[in-house]
């Protein structure tokens, strides 16, 4: 195939199909959490529970060591190559015969995964420079509706054929938007001079060099610690006596998240308007005060309110967040996203298996207060970022 030459500004069409590729490959790594119950049953007496953690970490790698690639490598074959792979990765995962060997699969699918997030900088790069919060905001969208709807889909496979099916599901997947990758990219040219090792080098150098970067960084791996183990512990909740439900009605809370995706685009809007920090500020509080209803109102209602608040509160302040660090340098945009994700899905990894723990010591109580302290905390920072810019 020839790949059409790099537009000027990013079309509509282009954007959509960016858009959907990104939501496609991040699915991968949350297949597994509607499904821990049934995959814990099938596996008796294994560490199937490391499985969520797993697969964060593999895609926290991969966003360290293969997405600053894309400032050395040609974008397009690069996301295509990581599609492939992850549906191999996939048919490791359908195959597992242990909770061993789909631990060590879901480590390699979320590694791939992160071609979701080869995705989005390169959007950045093609994107209009006045409407770059926008087009960001919208393959944001895109991703985001992949992380939600992910759990309503393996929810109701899962309950209706089995946790391997889901993965086989996810092979054809990943091979068709391969393809449509690969006829839709226009090709680029690396922005970096670098190696690769001294691309992972300046990686430590944009941390240091960019006090941005860090608060960034940081209030997003804290966030989306909170985010992780709602959704970790979710099904397992559910499952419990209170309220006796499975993995399909656990799946179905992705599509009441999905109202907040909404706060992708609008959130992109508002920063490309009035700038990104506000944002920021008023995402970190608004997760402080949707953990507060998953604490104090233990009911199916409190939860359809709470993760629809709280899905809205953690992707505004992730598309704000990428419109800070995306300006600071834009030769570095790939790597400058790598700081800022890895760090987000360290934090995601952190969360799945202290949610695990909080669960086990104090149940939903004990989760809310994770999630609630851990928002609470990154709200402070931005709190006393804005009275340091003011001092």
């Amino acid at each position: 195939m020839h790949a059409p030459p790099v537009p000027a500004t990013l079309g509509r069409g282009l954007t959509f199909a960016m858009a959907a590729a990104a939501g496609i490959a991040v699915a991968n790594i949350y297949y597994n959490q509607p499904l821990l119950g049934i995959i814990e049953r099938d596996l008796p007496g294994q560490p199937a529970g490391l499985v969520p953690t797993a697969t964060q970490l593999g895609y926290a790698a991969g966003l360290f060591l293969l997405v600053p690639l894309a400032d050395l490598h040609e974008r397009k074959q690069l996301i295509v190559l990581q599609l492939l792979v992850l549906a191999a990765a996939l048919v490791g995962a359908a195959t597992a015969p242990n909770a061993w060997m789909l631990i060590a699969a879901s480590l390699l699918v979320g590694a791939a995964a992160s071609v979701a997030q080869q995705i989005v900088p390169f959007a950045a790069h093609l994107a209009d420079p006045a409407r770059r919060g926008q087009t960001v905001g919208m393959v944001m969208a895109g991703l985001l509706c992949g992380i939600l709807l992910s759990r309503t889909l393996s929810g109701f496979v899962g309950t209706h054929a089995g946790w391997r099916e889901m993965f086989w599901l996810g092979v054809p997947l990943a091979l068709g938007t391969a393809a449509v990758m690969a006829w839709r990219l226009p090709r680029s040219h690396p922005d970096s001079g670098l190696g690769y090792g001294g691309l992972l080098r300046s990686l430590a150098q944009l941390w240091v060099a960019f006090p941005p970067l860090r608060l960034a960084a940081i209030t997003q791996a804290l966030l989306f610690a909170g985010f992780t183990a709602f959704w970790t512990i979710l099904a397992l909740y559910l499952q419990s006596p209170r309220f006796g439900l499975g993995a399909d009605i656990a799946g179905l809370f992705g599509v009441v998240g999905a109202a907040g995706i909404l706060g992708a685009p609008l959130a992109g809007r508002i920063a490309d308007r009035t700038g990104p920090h506000l944002v920021v500020l008023v995402g970190a509080l608004l997760a402080v005060a949707s953990w507060a209803i998953f604490g104090l109102w233990a009911s199916i209602v409190a939860l359809v309110i709470g993760v629809v608040l709280l899905d809205f509160a953690v992707q505004s302040a992730l598309v704000a967040n990428q419109h800070i660090v995306f300006a600071l340098r834009p030769e570095a945009r790939a790597r400058l996203n790598t700081v800022l994700m890895g760090s987000m899905f360290l934090g995601g990894a952190g969360g799945s298996a202290t949610a695990t723990l909080a669960w086990q010591g104090g149940g939903w109580s004990g989760v809310a207060l994770l999630g609630g302290g851990l928002s609470l905390v990154a709200a402070g920072l931005q709190l006393a970022n804005r009275r340091s810019n003011r001092s």
